[in-house]
């Protein structure tokens, strides 16, 4: 049994980044041992916030902006009530970030997992639903989850997410990067913000075994941020009809500052630690490399800032940490993003900083959607019907969104078959009337 100072530093590593997997939770939103308290909803009216014909848009206590507003917020069925957080826990950003790594419940899924060797000979690991290949058609959509730094597919907010796109009928993946969730580990090279390389080779690699699906993509925190960098790298040419980035810290110089402020400077040492975990299972692979890399550092940093220095800056070519952060910031990718994205930000976020979110950019995109909810902390959103210890709010909102995504596509292929028709049928008369 865990105790003391180091279960607390376990509950702050998970709170940092969408990082470490949590431990199972004892209660479960649907078992008899918690019984959530009776709450009521307060109902506010905004003629800011209405269509015309007197229909809610969204309530006033969500920021909602984007170039893609008009095109994807009818898709949305709850975006017209207050954002409600839960009492004590939603009151505070840290608590809320804590409170949900530590007590969130863990939903239980049995998983397939699938290595993939990637072009530099290293290694991610894919976790499928079992089964799905049995009770999925081939062309059900496909939802690729991305975690945040040190995450993958054991953490609450993956699973919860995992749950209920398999119940909307997504075949459902995780992407745990290289080192994460025993992801294994066979070159000198983890994973950075900056490199989108083996994202890329994952949805090439899904898109070809799922040929005749739509595939779509969430990510969360720094997933998030690789996430919408790929979206960007690829524009046009991105195979991804449609995705959502979540708690994304985008502009990472600001993240840093941020990151070594007041009760932050908590996330950032256990968050260290956790990367040193990772780290010191692969030493043997960094012995002698030499060059600029400050392998005493890394594995001895005390500070995420110290590691990127000792290790990740050098391994992606970057000549020094704040090079590394300004020029992997996914901020300056909005502008080139052509695949619908829903970004979900909170206002409080600890690690995320609100200031640091491109507004301007997505408003002018076309593409993207902002929703900026006034509590949530980092990874929280300890708000909604299945508080405190269920999904967190955003998940029906990330459903609404792909729902309306795939809903679209159908349509799409509806019509263009049925033109195809129409113009076979027509040739054919033709041809029998010129016979």
């Amino acid at each position: 049994m865990i105790r003391g100072p180091q279960k607390y530093k376990q509950a702050m590593a998970r709170a940092a980044w969408g990082s470490v997997t949590p431990p199972l939770t004892i209660f479960s939103p649907r078992s008899g041992l918690y019984t959530e308290p009776v709450r009521t909803q307060k109902i506010h009216f905004s003629v800011a916030a209405m269509l015309d014909g007197g229909q809610r848009r969204y309530d006033p206590s969500l920021e909602v902006l984007g170039g893609g507003l008009d095109s994807y917020l009818p898709a949305f069925k709850t975006l017209n009530r207050p954002y409600d957080a839960f009492p004590v826990v939603g009151w505070n950003r840290h608590v809320e970030t804590i409170s949900a790594s530590f007590f969130r419940s863990v939903p239980g899924v049995r998983l397939r997992r699938e290595c993939l060797r990637t072009k530099d000979d290293g290694a991610v690991a894919l976790d499928w639903v079992s089964g799905d290949d049995r009770q999925l058609g081939a062309d059900s959509p496909v939802l690729i989850l991305l975690p945040g730094l040190t995450g993958g597919s054991e953490d609450s907010y993956v699973r919860h997410m995992l749950v209920r796109a398999r119940s909307n009928g997504m075949r459902v993946v995780v992407f745990n990067s290289r080192g994460c969730a025993d992801s294994p580990v066979t070159t000198a090279q983890f994973y950075s913000a900056s490199f989108t390389e083996d994202l890329r080779q994952v949805v090439a690699h899904v898109a070809n075994r799922y040929p005749n699906a739509n595939l779509y993509a969430v990510g969360w925190s720094l997933g998030a941020n690789i996430l919408v960098r790929y979206l960007g790298q690829e524009s046009h040419a991105c195979p991804l009809s449609g995705a959502v980035s979540l708690c994304n810290p985008f502009n990472l110089v600001i993240a840093d500052e941020d990151f070594r402020k007041g009760f932050n400077i908590v996330y950032d040492i256990t968050l260290a630690n956790a990367l040193r975990r990772i780290f010191k299972k692969h030493t043997l692979l960094f012995e002698d490399i030499g060059g600029e890399f400050n392998i005493p550092l890394a594995a001895n940093a005390k500070s995420v800032r110290e590691f990127d220095d000792g290790l990740t800056r050098v391994s992606f070519g970057f000549k020094s940490v704040d090079d590394y952060y300004s020029n992997s910031s996914s901020s300056d990718s909005i502008k080139h993003v052509c695949t619908p994205l829903l970004c979900i930000q909170a206002a409080n976020d600890p690690i995320a900083p609100s200031r640091g979110i491109p507004r301007e950019d997505i408003k002018e995109n076309p593409n993207c959607l902002l929703i900026v909810t006034p509590k949530g902390g980092h990874l929280g959103w300890v708000a909604g019907p299945e508080a405190p210890r269920g999904a967190p709010w955003t998940d029906p909102v990330v459903m609404d969104f792909l729902e309306h995504l795939e809903r679209g596509r159908s349509k799409v292929i509806a019509s263009s078959s049925e033109s195809d028709t129409v113009q076979f049928c027509t040739e054919g008369l033709s041809h029998l009337k010129c016979g």
